[in-house]
C-alpha cells in the first residue's frame, strides 16, 4: 500500500491547532494499521462516502478524507462534519 498527502490535506492539517494535529495523525496511525493487518481499532470510525472516497473520524469533531485508488492512499482533506461536506458538494 502507498500513501499519499495531496496538497489540500497539508493545508487544511496546517492552519489546526497541535491537539487537534495529534488526534489527525493518531486516526491515521489506527487506519494504516487497519489497512495493513485487516484488524480494525476501536473507534475507527471507518465510512464510505461516495465512489472512492472514504472518511475516519478523528475525535468527535474532526474527519479525515482519503480515496482509495488500487494500492494508493490520497489523504485528500481534514476538516469538521460541516467543512467536509462542503468539499464533499464542490468536488466530487
Amino acid at each position: 500500500m502507498r500513501y499519499e498527502r495531496k496538497p489540500s490535506f497539508s493545508r487544511s492539517l496546517r492552519r489546526l491547532p497541535p491537539d487537534r494535529k495529534v488526534r489527525i495523525k493518531d486516526a491515521i496511525r489506527n487506519l494504516v494499521i487497519f489497512l495493513e493487518t485487516k484488524q480494525q481499532p476501536h473507534g475507527l470510525g471507518l465510512k464510505r462516502l461516495r465512489a472512492d472516497y472514504w472518511q475516519v473520524r478523528a475525535g468527535l469533531g474532526d474527519r479525515v478524507i482519503f480515496r482509495l485508488v488500487d494500492d494508493l492512499i490520497e489523504f485528500v482533506i481534514v476538516g469538521s462534519h460541516d467543512e467536509i461536506q462542503r468539499f464533499l458538494r464542490h468536488s466530487v
